[in-house]
């Protein structure tokens, strides 16, 4: 496949892209970690606040390692905060952590996508893995075997795409819901919005950039076979 000089073409793209993001969302929130909140409050206290108002007591919050770690696990109703969110009172680390605090609020409400995006995780799991495996295997062999691994590796692979596509609908929804609660519960002022949402806008661009590597490679294997069949 990398012998391919078509696959630069579909690759190379949204991969800058995704360079792009991460720089922007490291940029980011490297420059916002150092702003203090005029409220004090930490990421882990304005996470604790939007879920009770919310009506999620039942939420809990814990540390995760590594930087950016964040994450809402919607199975253990449990919001995991990286060190540096959980503990200090900056813009990037209340505006991460109101994101995650917004997922709670999507799997409360029954938020579709979310739910969606729940249901496909064991199914991606295996055709990110297996998908690209079958196809590259389905173009080694000859005649109706290779083309039927292929268009297997092609399908899982799809499943990818999808997921991809339904995740940003999931992470958009939480980025608003995260910027509307921490103005209307005091958390931040509106000046201080700025901060915010220069660190969540950046980190929507690498969803935006996953989403276009996964589409771009579904669109070179789907390029592959046809001109395999021409």
């Amino acid at each position: 496949m990398f012998l391919d000089p078509m696959y630069f073409v579909f690759a190379m793209p949204p991969m800058l892209l995704g360079l792009w993001a991460q720089f922007k969302v490291k940029s980011a929130f490297n420059k916002y970690s150092q702003v203090r909140t005029q409220s004090g409050v930490s990421g882990a206290e304005a996470a604790r606040r939007i879920l009770q108002r919310g009506g999620l007591g039942n939420v809990t919050i814990e540390t995760a390692q590594g930087m950016l770690s964040d994450h809402y696990d919607p199975r253990q109703k449990v919001l995991r905060l990286s060190d540096e969110v959980y503990r200090l009172p900056s813009i990037a680390s209340v505006g991460v952590a109101a994101h995650e605090a917004g997922h709670a609020l999507q799997d409360k409400m029954g938020y579709a996508p979310l739910q969606l995006r729940s249901f496909m995780v064991p199914a991606v799991t295996v055709g990110s893995n297996i998908g690209p495996i079958l196809f590259m295997a389905g173009m080694f062999l000859a005649g109706t075997l290779g083309t039927t691994l292929a268009w297997a590796g092609i399908i899982l692979f799809g499943g990818t795409a999808l997921f991809a596509l339904v995740t940003l609908p999931v992470e958009f929804d939480a980025s608003r819901r995260a910027k509307e609660l921490l103005v209307s519960q005091g958390i931040v002022s509106s000046a201080e919005m700025k901060g915010v949402n220069a660190v969540l806008d950046a980190a929507a661009l690498t969803y935006v950039a996953a989403a276009a590597q996964a589409i771009m490679q579904l669109v070179y294997f789907l390029s592959v076979m046809n001109r395999r069949n021409s």
